[in-house]
């Protein structure tokens, strides 16, 4: 048996193995902050290799889908009709997305890379939306949240974001945080996974 250390190096890099565990063949998952599209397209490469699925991604800046529209038709050209980029905020998930029927939700908090750093996402709206998006997950399905608690209102996103996990009635889910202790104030990695 071959050693590997470390398994993962970064909340994403964990987030992205945990993804690829978790979807399959026609799931539909929901980048809710496209940002300039990584997740997006990891995504999209994910469903592709399964065979077939959706990808809904959502920001509020048209550069955000300018940029990720870019890296798509540059990386996964193949697949973008099975992607939907919405300018939008991730609160609004689009109304015809039925109750438990998104196999995965992604969150990854901050401000758009290269772009206004005072523009992030909110404490408010970020809590809306993720109430929002437990509505939608499937049994089995999960959002994965990533908060960055080095800048001020990652931090208090960081701290909502608890807060409401242990305020509500979520039985039927499991949560779990992972952090880096070694690295101080690094992004930290929520998921929330809805029983089957």
């Amino acid at each position: 048996m071959r050693d590997i250390f470390p398994l993962f190096s970064s909340p994403i890099q964990l987030a992205h193995m945990l993804w690829e565990k978790l979807l399959g063949k026609d799931d539909m998952v929901i980048d809710a902050t496209m940002g300039n599209g990584k997740d997006t397209l990891k995504l999209a490469q994910i469903l592709s290799n399964c065979g077939s699925g959706r990808v809904i991604a959502l920001d509020i800046q048209p550069k955000a889908l300018e940029n990720t529209l870019s890296l798509l038709r540059e990386n996964i050209p193949e697949f973008l009709q099975n992607i939907e980029l919405l300018l939008t905020s991730h609160e609004n998930f689009p109304s015809q997305i039925l109750p438990g029927s998104v196999k995965l939700i992604v969150y990854n908090l901050g401000y758009l890379p290269g772009a206004d750093k005072e523009l992030t996402t909110q404490t408010g709206t970020t809590l809306l939306s993720i109430e929002n998006a437990l509505k939608l997950i499937a049994p089995g399905g999960a959002l994965s949240i990533t908060c960055y608690p080095g800048h001020a209102e990652g931090q208090k996103e960081h701290e909502a974001i608890k807060a409401f996990v242990k305020d509500r009635d979520l039985r039927e889910y499991c949560v779990s945080e992972h952090t880096w202790p070694s690295r101080n104030l690094s992004p930290i990695l929520l998921l929330i996974q809805k029983s089957n």
